[in-house]
């Protein structure tokens, strides 16, 4: 499996973005506001600066809701029954999603006040 040509690598990649979005609402979720978040950059036209950050936090946000459905499914594969130490893994991988969706949230709120508060 390794060093296979790129498209194959493009396409085992895309198929994990397909799986995610069929199977994760969250990911929907995440997916859906990354491009709101894409759509008010479009419309207000801000620095480069501000482009950088929020599609840095976008990009993070979607890439943990990725690793956290990846660990799901392997964890769940492996071990389907109930574990404790397997329910503290998939609940620290949530964590980092919402530690990672929270600071983004709190990156647009300051893109929203330093673009539509008077200075």
């Amino acid at each position: 499996m390794k060093n296979q040509p790129f498209h194959k690598r493009l396409g085992f990649a895309l198929t994990g973005i397909r799986y995610a979005w069929r199977g994760e609402k969250s990911f929907r979720v995440q997916l859906v506001a990354a491009l709101s978040v894409v759509l008010v950059l479009i419309w207000t036209q801000p620095s480069m600066v501000w482009w950088a950050l929020l599609l840095i936090c976008t990009g993070m946000v979607l890439a943990a809701e990725l690793l956290n459905t990846a660990l799901e499914a392997v964890v769940d594969h492996l071990h389907p029954e109930i574990h404790p130490a397997i329910g503290l893994a998939k609940d620290c991988a949530a964590g980092a999603v919402l530690v990672l969706s929270v600071t983004a949230a709190c990156v647009f709120i300051a893109f929203l006040a330093d673009t539509f508060l008077p200075a």
